[in-house]
Parts: structure tokens; sequence; C-alpha cells
């Protein structure tokens, strides 16, 4: 490979040079690839808080879970229990365009009070279905309201500081952090019909304002997220994508991701054996859906102390995290 500068001058390029254009090439097609990306905030794809399943689910209203990734999120759910279908449907809205406002506060009795922001996503039905994948039908309308009118339901409770802290005191039945965040994914949702062409507007919740205001935001692969069938493939694949520096995740991290910790005293042989199944179906299908050129497992121990490690090796580039 050469370089044409002057006329009738030529040199190599160096071993650098061919990298840098290498890897220009590799951004470039990503780009292409990588169509209407989500933009997530990263504890979103890092989190157990979705069930991976979509029947079944617990929607009493005094359901409350505290939902642990270690190393990544401790999250407490209350209000019920959600699932695949309530995960992608938030995905859908953080892959449509956003608008944010900036809102001056006014108290009678305080005066003027500190601004916040407010954000919101004005859409169709139609452009949400079709952010999600799904048939352009009257029917995915209904049900896409009903997922929503779930999530609505729900508040987060996010626990900050010390993990392990956090972590040991969960054990104990209680939590004990060194700050937290309550709130709500979605905060108001206004219709002007159920027609696929109808206008629907998504405020945010309290929550998602505050992730989007200070955390980093993930460019999720939603074509990928939304192509997967297994609910596993769903719960792992935000994780995997976010992490650009990854190419393993452990089998604890994947139980965590799915809201389960395998030693536990409740999961048996047998229970761990179909996760394990779940797990592979998974790495399958995120291969089958681009998202993935090839995966293998590690065992690592033996006896009790055998673990296992997926090593993967990503279809497209990742992208980098983003900055608010």
């Amino acid at each position: 490979m050469s370089l044409q500068g002057e006329p009738n001058k030529r040199r190599e390029l160096s071993e650098a040079e061919i990298k840098r254009l290498e890897r220009f090439e590799r951004m470039r097609a990503t780009r292409a690839k990588r169509r209407k990306p989500a933009s997530v905030p990263a504890r979103l794809t890092r989190t157990s808080a979705f069930t991976p399943k979509r029947r079944g689910l617990i929607q009493d209203s005094s359901f409350r879970r505290v939902y642990v990734v270690p190393g990544h999120s401790v999250i407490e759910v209350a209000g019920r229990e959600l699932g695949s279908q309530h995960r992608d449907a938030i995905y859908a809205v953080f892959r449509l365009p956003r608008t944010r406002r900036t809102v001056h506060g006014e108290n009678p009795l305080l005066g003027s009070m500190p601004m916040t922001f407010e954000y919101e996503t004005r859409a169709t039905w139609r452009e949400l279905i079709l952010a999600m994948g799904r048939k352009e039908h009257t029917n995915n309308v209904m049900t896409l309201l009903s997922t929503f009118e779930d999530i609505k339901k729900v508040v987060f409770i996010i626990h900050e500081g010390n993990p392990e802290q956090i972590l040991a005191s969960h054990k104990k039945g209680r939590l004990l952090g060194d700050a937290g965040k309550m709130g709500n994914l979605i905060n108001d949702i206004d219709w002007n019909g159920v027609t696929l062409d109808s206008e629907v507007v998504i405020k945010y919740g309290s929550w998602s304002v505050a992730m989007l205001e200070k955390a980093k935001l993930v460019s999720l692969n939603a074509e990928v997220q939304f192509a997967l069938r297994s609910d596993h493939a769903k719960t792992f694949w935000p994780y995997i994508d976010s992490m650009n520096n990854s190419t393993w995740i452990d089998e604890k991290t994947l139980a965590g991701l799915a809201g389960r910790d395998l030693t536990d005293e409740h999961e048996t042989y047998v229970t761990r054996g179909q996760f394990r199944k779940d797990c592979k179906q998974a790495f399958e299908g995120m291969t089958r859906a681009g998202g993935l050129q090839s995966w293998h497992v590690e065992i690592r121990g033996v006896g009790r102390r055998k673990s296992r490690r997926f090593h993967y090796v990503h279809g497209l580039e990742r992208q980098m995290e983003l900055e608010i």
C-alpha cells in the first residue's frame, strides 16, 4: 500500500497508518450497519430489573424485589414485575428522537426554584412499533399501550455506594447505601387515538431524566436486540453490546443479569442445568442475529468450584459511550 503525494513521489505507508486506515474502514462499515441505535443510559443495559420472560409475571401492586448485578447495579423494583416486553418498549422509546426542555420552577413561598429538565418523545404508534421490529398492526398498538401502562406502575430505587456493603446488607434483609435515587421510567403517556398513525407523546419519568442528565449513554445495537427471540438473549445482549472492551462474561454475571444467584440454596442441579442451556441458546441466538461472530465456553475450576466463562467475538465494532 502506498501514498500518492507530490508528482512522481510515492512513499510506503507505515504500519500505524495502515492500521489507522483499517480502523476507519471498519468504523465506516459499522455506521452503515448500525441503523438507528438506541441511546440508552448505561445502567439500563447492565441491570436485571427486567425478568427474562414474558408470561407469568407478578402483577401484584405489593411486589417488591432487589435486583443485583455484581459490580454494576443494585436496583429495587416496586409495583409489579417487569419482563422482556417492557425492556423492548423502553429501548424503542430511547431509539427515537427526544426533546429536552428546561423548566424553571416557581414556588409561592420560596420564589424561584432551581431549573430542571424534562424529556419527551413524540411519535406515532406506527413509528414505535417499527422501532421494535414488529408488524404494523393495530393489535400491536393495544399491546404496546398496555405495556407502557405496566411500566408507569413501577418505581425504580437505585442504591448507590460501596457495592460490597450494599450486597452484605441485602443478604441481611436490609439495604444500606451511601445514596440513592427513586423514580419512574415513564411519567405520562398521551395519545390522540389508537390507530397506527395516531400521535403518542411519552414524557420521561424522573429516574430516566436523572440518568440522561448525569449518566453515560450507550449506543445499543437495537437491530440485534429486536431480532432476538430468546428472552435470555434479550437480557444478555444489552450488557455485552455496552461493554466495549470485554470479550468474555462469567456465568455469575449472566445469572445476575437474569436475576439469579446460582449459589442460592433454592437452586438445584436441575435448575442450574436448565439455566446453562438457556445461556447456550441465548449465545446461539445472538450469533444468528449478527451480534456475535462466534463464542465458546471455558470451564474453570473443578468440583464445586467449577464455573463457566463465555468467550465471544463481537459481530460489529462497538460504539464508544456517548457524552450527554
